[in-house]
């Protein structure tokens, strides 16, 4: 075990809830392709992204729990930024910016009863709903450490893999992340049945992905899926289930392709979120660190972070 924030008191660390939801239906930002690292490109959206933050580090703050910055980059590796039309040299120049901006902050908040990391996000080559073309770890690792390596660079404290729909691209961004001397987080999506896109179980692919990389990943988390959509999959108590670190779910209940559907922001119910994660925090050992995926907001956060506030805190902590 490294020595990190994560392993010491406060134990609890949140997050940020739907960046890209909020910038979008909130804020009356575009995001080409849904990502969020074109605002960087100018003052007016680096300070959205800077305010959207603040209203998170607050709750945070008043909880005094930790809290991880994750930056927002779910979309700059190689291909997306191609279709967005960035340079290589432009696209490393948007993560380091992203990262800088985030240490910014950090250095601005910390505090020793909020504690902070810097998070670099890295999302699938392809779509986050969908599994499609499935890389084989050397290509996936060859393919997502270019962003990993200017993310490291950069001063992230961790690497965080958010929609992964597969454990082939997964095990390539662990090795990745690795290479360059810093921990990864692993965080997959799930459909309504509980299961990856890909078709895999939870299960499996959190096995999968511990034994081809002799169980590298810090953690891992689910996101991008409603609590009612896995929770009857998770065998408490099982080895497994306790590498379960932390939860970005949506805040509706609709399935994936409902939501990309959807001309409107499906909120959900916060108060039902928030007794889901409470029971979900009751439930696994190493649960830790809580945030949001679609269509959750800083009003999500706070609901559940008081409601898990009310649980007797657990014992173990996800290790950095």
């Amino acid at each position: 075990m490294t020595h990190s924030p994560l392993t010491e008191p406060p134990h609890i660390f949140l997050t940020d809830g739907g960046l890209e939801t909020t910038l979008i239906f909130d804020e009356g930002f575009d995001l080409p392709h849904f990502a969020a690292f074109t605002l960087l490109r100018k003052p007016k959206g680096v300070a959205a992204l800077k305010t959207y933050f603040e209203r998170y580090i607050a709750i945070a703050k008043r909880q005094s729990t930790g809290f991880i910055l994750e930056s927002p980059t779910w979309r700059a590796s190689p291909d997306w930024g191609d279709l967005l039309g960035y340079s290589k040299v432009d696209l490393s120049d948007a993560n380091f910016m992203a990262v800088g901006m985030l240490l910014d902050i950090k250095g601005q908040y910390e505090t020793p009863a909020t504690p902070m990391l810097v998070s670099g996000c890295v999302g699938p080559r392809g779509d986050g709903y969908v599994a499609g073309e499935i890389m084989c770890p050397v290509k996936a690792e060859a393919y997502h450490n270019e962003q990993i390596a200017v993310l490291a660079k950069a001063g992230a404290d961790l690497i965080t893999a958010i929609t992964m729909t597969n454990a082939s691209e997964a095990i390539g961004i662990a090795r990745a992340a690795a290479r360059n001397g810093k921990p990864s987080v692993i965080s997959f999506t799930v459909e309504t049945d509980g299961r990856l896109p890909s078709g895999q179980t939870l299960q499996d692919a959190i096995i999968e992905v511990d034994n081809e990389t002799a169980s590298t990943p810090a953690y891992y988390m689910i996101n991008c899926a409603h609590p009612s959509h896995f929770a009857a999959t998770l065998d408490v108590g099982a080895s497994w289930t306790r590498r379960i670190g932390g939860l970005r779910v949506n805040a509706s209940c609709k399935s994936h392709a409902e939501l990309d559907a959807a001309t409107e922001l499906d909120r959900g119910n916060p108060i039902e979120l928030a007794a889901d994660h409470a029971d979900l925090y009751a439930r696994l050992p190493a649960l830790r660190v809580f945030g949001g995926c679609c269509g959750t907001d800083h009003q999500h956060v706070a609901a559940i972070s008081s409601a898990i506030k009310l649980v007797a805190p657990n014992q173990l902590t996800p290790a950095l």
